[in-house]
């Protein structure tokens, strides 16, 4: 599926929730993992303000590639953040949606 390279180079960006786990099943608590390094993957909640407007991202990354002391409130680098939309079927309701992840999430300072 394409993706879509997403440039912050004029934004400020900051923790909004701090890295979670992102779970592929929340019944059981099976952890998503990386396909390509085969690391544990972590949702981390981004505020993203540019050009006079703030939005809320939750972004998936690599646990390998997030600082330790990424808190809420603090400023943060986000290393080749991508988008790109989803679509599917459960209980015969179609959903759909954009993801979007990051190679590393880090502290700026």
């Amino acid at each position: 599926m394409a993706s879509f390279k997403i440039d912050l180079s004029t934004a400020v960006v900051f923790v909004a929730t701090a890295p979670a786990p992102k779970l592929v099943n929340k019944k059981t608590g099976e952890v998503a993992v990386d396909a390509e390094t085969g690391a544990k993957m972590m949702t981390v909640g981004l505020l993203v303000s540019d050009e006079g407007q703030g939005d809320l991202y939750q972004v998936s990354v690599p646990e390998t590639g997030i600082s330790d002391d990424l808190t809420p409130g603090i400023p943060v680098a986000v290393t080749a953040l991508r988008a790109r939309d989803w679509e599917n079927e459960f209980n015969g309701q179609k959903r759909h949606g954009i993801a979007f992840r990051a190679m590393a999430i880090t502290r700026v300072g």
